[in-house]
């Protein structure tokens, strides 16, 4: 009797066990914890060694990547507190570190995931990785080479000419900065759109019905992410983020949770 009660409910959820590996256990909630800490640990450690090449490479990063901009728009930079350089090329590499160390980030926050993915879906975490990766850097470029030298471009023309423009390095590196991993973070949007459309939160037709309330939150959003109070520097992230919207819905589109 308990064999064909078994056998009936086996029949009756093939598709259970059907996505679960072999040897596969169930997980209980200290495990998980046990397993958030873990990847914690290796994401710090990829962000220690990320730090420990920016560190190495200080130099580089400092006069040939975050001085240009200041460069390039005339600005004249100066050093308000004693160790304020000291504190400039730890800043700056602990940020390249985070940026260097970004793949194996998001691959440790989607291992730590995959528990609860059917076993075809953890095939492409990987790829779910290299586009995050790639999303992220598309934003950092942009940023960079886009968004900073119209801001600076804009401080550095703006007011009367009988005001000498030096600028502190503190705040100098804090725009920079700020710039460029709120970029990375904004282009992500579309990853965003496939994690809650593959949990059925988000849906097309959903993302379709409020495009126009959408927008006016994106203009607000660039209002308030762009350091700049300039419309020109509202108007060049505001455009890129009504874009990746729209390649959200076809994300959304694509893998969405199917009833």
């Amino acid at each position: 009797m308990a064999e064909q009660e078994e056998k009936l409910f086996s029949e009756s959820d093939p598709s259970g066990d059907e996505e679960k590996s072999k040897g596969e256990v169930e997980m209980t909630f200290l495990d998980h914890l046990e397993e958030l800490r873990w990847r914690i640990i290796y994401s710090v450690i990829g962000i220690l060694i990320g730090t420990a090449i920016a560190i190495y490479f200080s130099d580089f990063f400092v006069d040939k990547v975050l001085l240009v901009p200041a460069k390039t728009a005339n600005f004249k930079l100066q050093n308000l507190r004693p160790f304020g350089q000291l504190f400039l090329y730890f800043q700056t590499a602990m940020v390249i570190g985070l940026i260097i160390s970004f793949p194996n980030v998001i691959y440790q926050l989607w291992k730590f995931i995959a528990p609860a993915l059917r076993q075809k879906e953890k095939k492409y975490i990987k790829w779910i990785v290299l586009f995050t990766t790639f999303c992220f850097i598309c934003g950092v470029v942009f940023g960079y080479f886009l968004m900073l030298p119209l801001t600076l471009k804009f401080a550095a023309g703006f007011g009367t000419q009988a005001i000498a423009n030096n600028f502190a390095l503190d705040e100098y590196i804090s725009i920079v900065l700020s710039i460029i991993l709120g970029a990375g973070l904004v282009f992500e949007l579309p990853m965003l759109s496939f994690f809650l459309s593959k949990i059925g939160i988000l849906t097309p037709k959903l993302m379709k019905k409020y495009r126009r309330h959408s927008i006016v939150i994106i203009m607000i959003l660039a209002a308030f992410l762009s350091p700049g109070t300039d419309p020109v520097s509202q108007v060049v992230l505001a455009v890129p983020l009504v874009f990746l919207y729209e390649i959200s819905i076809i994300v959304s589109k694509i893998f969405q949770k199917k009833p």
